[in-house]
């Protein structure tokens, strides 16, 4: 071959070479800071703000690890930015959005010939960041992106972000909450089983401290189900960064302190970020062990999930779930949520817990997206006090309602709660609960057996239906129905109490231990008004109550708490036992004032009835007492008795004057012929085939003869 021809063809072949070369050399020794201020132009343009890179910009040239093929064996760039500043809109408080030390960006370097810039990770170094928000339409992260008529050819393809130590700060005039965040790097990394036994240890430890050692045992006691553990490719994860954070959160006070990974998978939606949280807000305190997946669209939220604080009312400014008024309560369970624009739907399983002394377990899911998020599942307790429903009506004590937040003390001198329900934030969700209590207790000797419930709650109206007590070998059915989208409140409530076994409701006193008595009764009230007291003091309706073949005392009524009944009989029979042959109310209200139809106590000695009323609205008493003596039998008390004073502090006396005439009751009693006549239904209610005393002196009242001879 001919030199020439050699030259040439040595020449071709060296020229591409030797023009990577020279590209290599340009590129490795031109000075990039050259390009800040067209960079710095283009991005303040881009994002609507300043953005300048106040230190030096440089390219770095490596291998990729794990690359094969072609793009294994050419160099990627990493473009290196260092002191970068980012300003905030001038209404801001604080002049810098963010700050970097420098922000580190990987490009593979064959996907750009197809117009594609993959970046495999971008890294933050030292970050700190200032959140703030004025108004729904005023935050300081929502950029004014300038837009192109005209679609770009090339993508974007960013995989991961990464970053080391930095400070968030945050501060959202709307949902009223200031942060200060500090985020440091461990020293070692921490694998995730180990954080998640940590977690659960001192999440039951607050529990105890909060709700009582039975609320820790009841959380540890608890075996974890399949179902309900975090999704395995957690295990595999690693806590790589510890964060701290203090402040207020809807004016209560608020510090926590957690853990996180280090890399944000944003295209890698199996590659789960590990989260972990325990924070304080004001007396309540949540906490959090577990991962989320997908975060560039906030996909997947996989995390085991604890609560406790004084009353679970408190967390409805946290988490915009409404809850009613409780004593100290604990839960534990699994929280799995899928987040998307359109609406979130958060399931939180097989929690269990404690609420006072209760127990408490279920399954809820909570949807946002629709009119108004609505929250349902199913929730159980096997053994419930009948003191934790208290709260619920604002019945417990002053310094309960202290512990728990309220701020409307029970009057020393009111009997009936006048704690209002928060109807205002019935309307901020919907609702479709479904409760069942296998066992309530009140006390060690009055046994309920069981509750039912169906809560729904529709755009501010509540509705048990139904609401049903088993109690003493009968039930107490009722529908109770609250309409909290009007003011003030309207309430309306239908009841029937069917078959009570009178030894069943009082297993401890002997005299009823061989009776086949009953209790039967019907109420319908409607009212208005946002307490308690207010409905009863409103309320319009009947009531109705039949007992017999019983039994009764002093001793026994002061045990049940019935303050004025005890007076009474103590000033009708003293100490002893009194035989109760049949016991007959029926009660007319009208705007909170109870008139008596018929009252009366029908008795082995005496026939005894009651006329007056019982004013709720002002919890007077206004009641006459008057004993029809049988036959010749000797009786403590023949004159009439007087009730007055109020439910807290009833005022019992003799009425002065002469003594009753024994026969002139019979005259008396026939005034009582429509209203006896009215209870009849409620005698044929009973069941078991025994006789029912009570028939007999109904009937006797309704013809106007009972017997006091």
């Amino acid at each position: 071959m001919k030199r020439s021809r050699k030259v040439w063809i040595w020449s071709l072949v060296a020229l591409p070479v030797l023009l990577v070369l020279i590209a290599v050399v340009v590129i490795a020794t031109y000075d990039w800071n050259r390009l800040k201020p067209t960079i710095n132009d283009k991005v303040s343009q881009a994002v609507g703000r300043p953005f300048v890179i106040q230190g030096d910009l440089s390219v770095a040239w490596r291998r990729e690890p794990g690359e094969s093929g072609l793009g294994g064996l050419l160099p990627w760039p990493e473009l290196i930015a260092r002191d970068i500043r980012i300003a905030n809109p001038q209404w801001a408080k604080q002049p810098q959005f963010a700050q970097l030390d420098a922000v580190r960006v990987r490009v593979a370097p064959l996907p750009l010939l197809a117009h594609r810039i993959v970046i495999p990770s971008v890294q933050l170094e030292h970050p700190v960041v200032d959140l703030e928000r004025l108004s729904p339409e005023q935050a300081n992260w929502d950029f004014a992106f300038g837009k192109s008529d005209q679609p770009s050819s090339w993508k974007m393809d960013l995989r991961a972000i990464g970053f080391d130590r930095g400070q968030i700060g945050y501060d959202d005039a709307v949902s009223k909450v200031q942060l200060q965040v500090d985020v440091q790097p461990l020293q070692q990394a921490i694998p995730f089983d180990q954080i998640m036994q940590q977690q659960a240890d001192d999440a039951r430890d607050q529990a105890a401290r909060t709700a009582g050692g039975a609320a820790r045992k009841a959380l540890a006691a608890a075996k974890e189900k399949d179902e309900d553990k975090v999704d395995a490719k957690a295990s595999r994860t690693a806590y790589l960064f510890a964060w701290q954070a203090s402040g207020s959160y809807q004016g209560a006070p608020l510090k926590g302190s957690g853990k996180t990974g280090g890399v944000i998978a944003l295209q890698d939606t199996d590659r789960p970020f590990p989260l972990q949280a325990d924070v304080h807000v004001g007396d309540s305190h949540i906490a959090l062990v577990g991962t989320l997946t997908d975060p560039l669209h906030l996909g997947a939220l996989d995390v085991k999930l604890w609560f406790s604080g004084t009353s679970m009312a408190k967390l409805y400014p946290i988490t915009g779930v409404t809850l009613p008024d409780t004593p100290p309560y604990a839960t534990e369970g699994h929280l799995v949520a899928q987040l998307a624009r359109s609406g979130n739907h958060f399931s939180y399983r097989n929690f269990r817990g404690r609420v006072g002394g209760s127990d408490l377990a279920g399954n809820l899911d909570f949807v946002t997206g629709g009119a108004r998020p609505k929250l349902s599942g199913t929730l159980r307790s096997q053994l419930l006090q009948f003191a934790d429903l208290a709260p619920l009506i604002g019945a417990d004590s002053n310094a309960e309602k202290q512990r728990r937040g309220d701020a409307t003390p029970q009057p020393s001198d009111k009997a009936l709660p006048v704690e209002p329900f928060r109807t205002e934030r019935w309307k901020a969700m919907d609702a479709d609960v479904h409760f069942t209590g296998a066992r309530i207790v009140r006390g060690a000797d009055l046994p309920i057996d069981s509750l039912e419930t169906h809560l729904v709650l529709d755009n501010g109206v509540l509705l048990l239906d139904p609401l049903d007590f088993g109690v003493a070998g009968g039930r107490i059915g009722s529908t109770v129905r609250l309409d909290g989208s009007q003011t003030p409140m309207r309430g309306a409530v239908n009841l029937r109490l069917r078959g009570l076994k009178l030894k069943q409701l009082f297993p401890n006193f002997e005299a009823m231990k061989a009776s086949f008595g009953e209790i039967n009764g019907d109420a319908n009230l409607n009212a208005r008004g946002n307490s308690v007291a207010a409905l009863l003091g409103s309320a319009d309706g009947e009531l109705k109550l039949l007992m017999n073949d019983g039994a009764i005392s002093k001793n026994l009524l002061e045990t049940a708490g019935l303050n004025v009944g005890n007076i009474v009989i103590g000033k009708l029979f003293g100490d002893k036992v009194v035989k109760i042959n049949c016991a007959a109310t029926d009660f007319a209200a009208d705007n909170g004032v109870f008139n008596t139809r018929l009252f009366v106590f029908d008795t082995e000695d005496a026939l005894i009835n009651v006329d007056g009323k019982v004013n709720f609205a002002t919890e007077q008493l206004d009641l006459d007492v008057k004993p029809h003596s049988k036959g010749l039998r000797i009786f403590t008390l023949r004159s009439p008795l007087y009730v007055r004073g109020t439910l807290k502090n009833p005022d019992v006396g003799v009425h002065t004057g002469p003594l009753l005439l024994r026969g002139g009751g019979a005259v008396a009693l026939g005034v009582l012929a429509a209203p006896a006549a009215a209870l009849l239904p409620l005698v044929v209610a009973s069941q078991g085939g025994q006789p029912n005393t009570c028939q007999q002196v109904l009937q006797q009242l309704r013809a106007g003869k009972a017997s006091t001879k």
